[in-house]
């Protein structure tokens, strides 16, 4: 698993150098994106694509050739393999057949926008890509304003799409509040890099006033030491439990605190059987 580049090219490692020159094959998302990194090092290794429509169907054969005594190395289109590419379903069936595994380490968008976010770096938690639907976003991110309401305090990161930044914000503002610390990452090691820090109001609006392009990462910051979220919650659940049933007292409070019936259902849960010893 090589490690890439995420935007400029002399980033790469010598020790990636080595690795793509001597195997038999790279395995990657878009050979074309790859073959101007080999170009750029003079790299003639031959290229197979290996992605999320092919990956499944493409791994037993991979595997038999890995048997065999092949050598593969496995790169994303830009960064470390894996995060949010392609590469897991194969890595799994190699370590499930006793083959060796190993990874070059190197560029990596998350860490890099982290390290220049100025939020707190520890812990944090990466996510993805949001869900692309307004519904479904703003669920998943009620699901983790409800973790932080029982006791989650994380510096949270997600790659988006820059057609989608400014509505994951407003989805974002809607759950966590405006005020909330949050990070923008644009273009990161490229010629235009760009790293917006504010509130979550204060980086929307400047979204809204320049067009967001090029690779995004979006961070926000803990909830605050004195959120009482958690205590909130607790609470109103622990009221509701004295005289409903969970199921009953999980509607309520969902209906009060604005969380995922099932999230709250499943924090109701936890405090029942606390309350029962």
């Amino acid at each position: 698993m090589v490690a890439t580049p995420i935007g400029n090219l002399a980033d790469i490692s010598e020790r990636a150098i080595e690795a793509l020159g001597t195997v038999d094959a790279i395995l990657c998302e878009d050979t074309r994106v790859t073959a101007k990194l080999l170009l750029s090092r003079n790299i003639a290794t031959p290229t197979r694509t290996l992605h999320d429509h092919n990956e499944q169907d493409r791994t037993p054969f991979l595997i038999e050739k890995l048997q065999e005594g092949a050598r593969y190395a496995v790169v994303s289109d830009a960064g470390t393999p894996l995060v949010s590419d392609p590469g897991y379903r194969l890595v799994r069936a190699a370590i499930a057949a006793g083959i060796h595994v190993t990874a070059i380490p190197g560029p990596n968008a998350v860490i890099t926008a982290l390290t220049l976010s100025g939020l707190p770096p520890l812990p944090f938690m990466f996510l993805g890509f949001p869900a692309p639907r307004s519904e479904a976003r703003k669920t998943g991110f009620s699901t983790l304003r409800a973790t932080e309401q029982a006791g989650l305090h994380s510096t949270l990161i997600w790659y988006e799409a820059p057609h989608r930044l400014v509505e994951s914000l407003e989805d974002l503002i809607d759950v966590f509040g405006p005020e909330r610390e949050a990070a923008v990452g644009r273009e990161l090691t490229k010629r235009f890099e760009e790293m917006v820090r504010g509130t979550l109001a204060e980086v929307l609006e400047h979204f809204r006033m320049t067009t967001p392009r090029g690779e995004i990462t979006l961070l926000i910051g803990p909830s605050a030491e004195d959120d009482s979220g958690a205590a909130d919650l607790d609470t109103h659940l622990r009221e509701a439990l004295a005289t409903h049933s969970v199921k009953d007292a999980a509607a309520l409070v969902a209906g009060i605190v604005k969380l995922p019936k099932r999230t709250v259902y499943a924090r109701a849960l936890e405090l029942s059987r606390e309350l029962k010893h």
